[in-house]
């Protein structure tokens, strides 16, 4: 099905209320005849419906960009800058607009909504910045009389995949890239953020990107594995990215083998925040607080296991409480987490461990709450490796303590598990740190600051099963290097 039958399917449909959040597909704003419902996990109420895309929606959007692909790839890197610039602008003026649907959506604070507009703002100047930075060389071949060039081309068709928990700045993340440097884009949005996610192709298109450059869809669960395979199965798409979860990231990882298609996974997380003898502790305790609950932990660089110094362990338990009571008070509501599922989770992982002898420094998971996806953030000590937090990411609000007494012990610590995306070390030795951050097997070590960084400036992706592939490492991800050569 193209995009025109897609139009008559749905003419004179008159059901389906403003709210809906709609496809967009070669430059056309396109509601579809079947729908699913976006709750308000702060309510528990519906907040809008959005269409569900099927394999034909799918087909659709492929063949828009790849029609588009030809024109796009030629256009000069003014054009595109401008592009980029325009939309930077077109943010500001809606960021209030934007900031509401992630309140709405996915029951974001002002705080990390705020931050995840800014984030994309810094996405899409920073990547305007850059454009200029694309070129090929020229080397010296073995034979003179032959000249030669690489050259750096886009790939063509990419598949973006983005989740629900930093629409904005993931999302925007996932498609101004690959835009930038010549692409056409099929983009698939969560679910549980549609409205976000479809705002980015908004933005982008009153900037000025022509039709068929960029294309979103998004669908229910049920209809996900089919969009999704379909999408990838596609000649015509040439590479994907994907941030979600591990579990996810192995399915697609899996199908794009099949049909060996490069791919960017950016997945999850079990941050480790290195607390050591000499560190400054209010800092530590301040930025560990921070790392493991904003956004009530549902960041894949939450900070999830905090390994102290035995010799300081006390005193820290005392002030990393009272830098989650000065954060956290009682007094206000606790974070809310994307959906109950999620909170009864994270009540089993601290349930378990406390069960199986941890101890709860600050928190309270049977506190009432005045919805079922609200959860106290909770710090639990002396957790083990037989306790499911000790391994398990728990996406919420719930962090582990365990002791270290060496630095290799701390290692040790740090490096057992799949996953190995962001990290931290404390110390007022920054040699000692230094020596640390590189033995730790993540994507990124941060010294005496959060697990929590995300800048356009620096690349970004994990080690181990927390993905591959870098986001923000200039146009290496979205161009393929190409040699020609001529007689002289």
């Amino acid at each position: 099905m193209d995009s025109a039958q897609i139009h008559q399917q749905v003419n004179g449909v008159k059901q389906f209320p403003a709210a809906t959040v709609p496809v967009f597909i070669n430059g056309s704003e396109v509601i579809l005849p079947e729908t699913f419902d976006v709750i308000n996990p702060t309510t528990g109420s519906v907040t809008s419906q959005c269409s569900n895309a099927s394999t034909s929606t799918a087909s659709a959007a492929i063949k828009a960009a790849t029609d588009a692909l030809p024109t796009w790839s030629e256009t000069n890197i003014e054009t595109r800058r401008d592009i980029l610039i325009r939309a930077a602008a077109i943010l500001d003026e809606r960021a209030e607009e934007l900031k509401d649907y992630m309140k709405s959506e996915v029951g974001a604070d002002e705080a990390w909504s705020s931050l995840n507009v800014a984030l994309a703002r810094d996405c899409l100047l920073g990547t305007a910045s850059r454009i200029g930075t694309l070129e090929g060389r020229i080397p010296a071949l073995r034979d003179t009389t032959v000249g030669g060039m690489i050259i750096r081309e886009p790939y063509g068709v990419i598949f973006a995949m983005a989740p629900w928990n930093a629409p904005y700045a993931l999302g925007f993340r996932a498609v101004v890239g690959p835009i930038a440097c010549g692409n056409t884009v099929v983009f698939k949005g969560s679910e549980l953020s549609p409205r976000c996610l479809f705002a980015i192709v908004s933005i982008l298109h009153e900037a000025g990107v022509p039709p068929g450059v960029l294309n979103y869809i998004s669908c229910s669960a049920a209809n996900a594995p089919d969009v999704t395979g379909g999408i990838i199965a596609s000649p015509s798409i040439r590479k994907i990215n994907f941030t979600g979860s591990t579990a996810v990231g192995r399915i697609i990882a899996k199908m794009a083998g099949e049909h060996l298609k490069p791919l960017l996974l950016e997945l999850g997380g079990k941050a480790p925040a290195i607390i050591c003898d000499d560190a400054d502790l209010d800092l530590a305790a301040q930025q560990c607080v921070l790392g493991s609950f904003l956004n009530a932990g549902q960041i894949c660089m939450s900070t999830e296991r905090i390994l102290v110094h035995k010799s300081i362990r006390e005193a820290f338990e005392t002030k990393i409480a009272e830098a989650a009571a000065s954060m956290f008070p009682t007094n206000q509501k606790s974070p809310v987490l994307i959906t109950e599922h999620a909170a009864r989770r994270n009540k089993a992982l601290v349930q378990d461990a406390t069960s199986k002898g941890a101890k709860l420094v600050y928190g309270n998971i049977d506190e009432a709450q005045d919805v079922p996806t609200a959860l106290r953030p909770a710090i639990v000590a002396d957790v083990r490796a037989d306790m499911d937090m000790y391994l398990a990411e728990s996406f919420g609000p719930t962090v582990s303590m365990i002791e270290f007494e060496t630095d290799e012990e701390a290692l040790r610590l740090a490096n057992d598990g799949e996953y190995g995306l962001s990290s931290a070390v404390f110390s007022r030795d920054l040699r000692r740190a230094l020596r640390i951050a590189k033995r730790i097997e993540t994507g990124a070590v941060h010294i005496n600051r959060m697990t929590v960084q995300d800048e356009s400036g620096l690349p970004h992706g994990g080690a181990k099963s927390s993905g591959f592939g870098r986001f923000n490492a200039g146009f290496d991800e979205w161009t393929r290097l190409k040699n020609i050569t001529y007689d002289l």
